[in-house]
This record gives structure tokens, C-alpha cells and sequence, in this order.
């Protein structure tokens, strides 16, 4: 039984879908004004590894990330680059594909643009105002009274005596609560008309939160089972989300709230804020986008994910020795899910994603292919890996990819594991030491061994 850790319930739950078998998951997506970070990389590939998990557990899954690309910063940006909105959404959007391709992400069965539910948002809208959730204030921006909303902080454990204004949220005069958020901007006569839309109360654009709700509504139903993001959507994103869909419906809005947690550098949360972000592309330029997706995968989804180059460097290694093992291997056939692997494989995975877990399993199994050369292990390896969007590729290809110095070690260590598990110690020394020779040290541990230059 498959089980998520229900971030609206703080405790991990046994997945039921509201349709039998069948799965509707939403994501908060990208806000497309510049290149994607590894913030983003892991928001997309988490999810990706989400998606291909239902797909491998027999569910039928409709997968929804959606792209902001009208926003504040959005705004700034085309006026900086004297280009008009959709050039500048379109090219960073084009871009983000490039990423996200390369990183093996599938593309969602649906991703709306923001600009495209306009309509879907005003009606949500009005909604809101007819249930006395929302009002305009005297600067024409209508805004979502979070006072009237009995349940308001559940996603994030504050309650309203203890929250302030934090980020994205507007403090002006004209709003009856410091913490109601804008639904509606009214347009300002020095913005361009590709950023104002009619309404009944003037001239405006969206707010960042109803563009969610209205689009998960719209293609997933007013109920649906998982809505996903960055832990730093969960307030006040996520919970303002909440506010305005179950404000509008009357109804329970998502029965599942997953968030991965922050990629960090240097124990900060990596940011465009904190100008200290690489983007996918500047790190592509120095490692194969396979070992970036294994690095994200390495850790759990929930736990801070921590960027260095030692660590890529690490992940690098661990991936040629998954390689090493599949070279000359035949092509994959299907998972045996009777298998004793596949079955620790399915267990992690069905304990809240545990990919972790789940990639210590491939390297029991590539330990059993140096050990056996058995076709069978390095096929189900194969197959096995290829559940994570991993492992895909010609084994030589990849390892002459990694350079042909590295590619040698990792066969040397592959030979040396071999003989140790034949228990040939004397060849599995004679190669340790012709590898200290040439300035290369072994490290071994439970994991596997790994190495490095002296």
C-alpha cells in the first residue's frame, strides 16, 4: 500500500484515490522570466519521479504543472528588456523544456498558461465576492478577506494571532486585514494592454494564488487527490489556495499536500534572492544531466538536498558503477516484480517516495551482476532504473562520456569488487595497489566503494 506524507495532516497516510485507480495530481510550476535553477530542477524532477511511479503502479495519473507567465516580475523584466511579454514567457519557456528534457522529465499530461484561464479566474472571483470572501477596496484591487475564512492556516499550522505579512503578501491601506491577499489588480494607466483584461470591477490582471485554484479547478475538478510544490509555497501560496477554492466550492479542495524540501549551498536555501542560484544549464556545462537527476534522486524528496560539486562529483562516480555493471548487457525487459529486489524496490518506493532507499536496491543488484554476471539481475537492474528515468542509455556510451581515465578506474573497481566476492583477495589487492600507484585511493563503505585522486 502506498503511503504519502500528508504535509496538511504532518503524518504519513495511506495514498486512497478518489476514484479508484485513478490519480489527479497538480503542481505549482515555474514563473518563466528567467532561466531555471536547480531550485526548479528538483521541483520538476521529483515530480516527474512521482508521475512514474503511479504510471508503474498501474494507476491512470493526469498530471497538471502549470506555467505563471503573468506575474510582478514578469512585468519588470519585459520593460527591462524593451521586449513584449510573450517574447520574454515564450523564450524561458522554450527554455525550461530544454531543461527539463534533458533531465529526463516527462512533460505533464497538461501545462496551463496563466494567461489562458483568465476567465475560469474571474468567475472564481466573483464567486468569492458572492460569498462574502472577498470585496474591493478603494484602490480597485479586490482582495480576499482571510478573517472570513473559518480554517485559514491549517495547511501551515499559523493561526492568525501569530501571522504576519510575509512574502507576496500586499500590505496597503485599502485592505481591511493586513493579511488579505490581492485577487484582482486594477491596471495602472502606465502598463501595457497585454497585461489588463476586462472585468466588472475595471481594467486589471490576476493575482499569483487564483491562477492555481482557477487552473487545478478547471482541469482537475473542484476535488482532487495531490497538489505539489517547494516547501516554500506551502504558506502563503498553498494556503491561500486553499482559502480561495474552498471558499468558492464549499468543498475539500486537494486530499494530499506534498512538498519537497529546499536545495541548498552553503546551508542556505538556494534563491535568486540570496544571489545564490546556479541555473540548470551553467551545471549542465559541467556534468551530465543523468547524474544531475541521480543527485536529485539520491536524497529523499522531503530532505534538504545539498549542492556541491563534491557532491555531484560523488553521484557522478555512483552512476558509473551502476554503468559499469550493465556493460555488455543485453537490452531490458519488463520489471519481475516477484523478484526479491523489485520487491524491496516497491517498498521503498511505496514508503513515501523513498528513492533513497530505493537506488541502494539497484546497487545490491549491480553488486549481484559483478558477482554473477547473471542477465537476468543486470536486465531487471536495467528495468529497475529506468522506473526513475535512470539508466536508459548505452552503458560504453555513458562511461566514455565520463572521460576515459574515469571510466578505466570505475572498471578496475568493478574487477576489484568482482574478485572480492570470488573471494580471489590477492587479485583484489593486486588491483587496490595498482590503483594507489596512479594516485588513486579507495574508499569502501556499506554503499559501495568510491575513490579519489591523492
Amino acid at each position: 500500500m502506498l503511503k504519502i506524507y500528508n504535509t496538511l495532516a504532518r503524518d504519513k497516510q495511506e495514498f486512497t484515490p478518489i476514484t479508484p485507480n485513478t490519480v489527479s495530481m497538480y503542481v505549482c510550476g515555474m514563473t518563466v522570466y528567467d532561466y531555471c535553477h536547480l531550485g526548479h530542477a528538483r521541483v520538476m524532477v521529483v515530480f516527474d519521479m512521482v508521475y512514474r511511479w503511479f504510471k508503474a503502479s498501474g494507476y491512470d495519473i493526469t498530471y497538471v504543472r502549470n506555467i505563471t507567465d503573468i506575474d510582478d516580475k514578469i512585468i519588470r523584466r519585459a520593460a527591462q528588456n524593451n521586449e513584449s511579454i510573450h517574447q520574454l514567457t515564450q523564450r524561458f519557456i522554450d527554455a525550461m523544456h530544454q531543461d527539463a528534457d534533458a533531465l529526463g522529465v516527462q512533460r505533464p499530461d497538461h501545462e496551463p498558461r496563466a494567461t489562458q484561464f483568465v476567465p475560469e479566474m474571474l468567475a472564481m472571483i466573483a464567486q468569492l465576492e458572492a460569498n462574502g470572501l472577498a470585496y474591493q477596496a478603494a484602490d480597485g484591487d479586490v482582495n480576499y478577506a482571510v478573517r472570513k475564512f473559518d480554517g485559514y492556516g491549517k495547511l501551515s499550522g499559523k493561526s492568525l494571532e501569530d501571522l504576519r505579512a510575509g512574502e507576496r503578501v500586499e500590505v496597503t491601506t485599502d485592505k481591511h486585514d493586513p493579511l488579505d491577499f490581492v485577487l484582482w489588480k486594477h491596471a495602472r494607466d502606465d502598463e501595457a494592454d497585454e497585461v489588463k483584461w476586462d472585468s466588472k470591477w475595471g481594467k486589471g490582471r490576476p493575482g499569483w494564488h487564483i491562477e492555481c485554484s482557477a487552473m487545478g479547478s478547471k482541469l482537475l475538478g473542484e476535488h482532487f487527490d495531490i497538489h505539489g510544490g517547494g516547501a516554500d509555497l506551502q504558506f502563503p501560496h498553498h494556503e491561500n489556495e486553499i482559502a480561495q477554492s474552498e471558499g468558492a466550492h464549499n468543498c475539500q479542495y486537494v486530499n494530499y499536500w506534498m512538498h519537497n524540501g529546499f536545495v541548498r549551498v552553503d546551508n542556505e536555501k538556494m534563491s535568486k534572492s540570496l544571489d545564490n542560484f546556479f541555473t540548470i544549464r551553467e551545471v549542465l556545462k559541467q556534468y551530465d544531466a543523468e547524474v544531475v537527476r541521480f543527485f536529485i534522486l539520491r536524497a529523499h524528496y522531503r530532505s534538504p538536498l545539498n549542492y556541491s560539486d563534491a557532491h555531484l562529483d560523488d553521484a557522478k562516480k555512483a552512476l558509473d558503477r551502476l554503468y559499469t555493471a550493465l556493460k555488455g548487457s543485453g537490452e531490458a525487459g519488463g520489471v519481475d516484480w516477484n523478484e526479491s529486489h523489485a520487491q524491496r524496490f516497491k517498498a521503498a518506493m511505496d514508503d513515501d517516495f523513498n528513492t533513497a532507499e530505493a537506488l541502494a536496491v539497484l546497487f545490491d543488484l549491480a553488486n549481484e551482476v559483478n558477482r554473477t554476471q547473471s542477465a537476468e539481475a543486470a536486465s531487471q537492474l536495467k528495468a529497475l532504473g529506468a522506473v526513475l528515468g535512470l539508466l536508459e542509455r548505452d552503458p560504453t556510451e555513458f562511461l566514455q562520456g565520463t572521460g576515459s581515465d574515469d571510466a578505466l578506474i570505475v572498471e578496475q573497481i568493478a574487477a576489484r569488487n568482482a574478485a572480492k566476492q570470488a573471494k580471489n583477495y590477492a587479485e583484489a589487492d593486486r588491483i587496490r595497489k595498482e590503483l594507489l600507484a596512479d594516485g588513486i585511493v579507495l574508499e569502501d563503505s556499506a554503499a559501495g566503494t568510491n575513490w579519489r585522486r591523492v
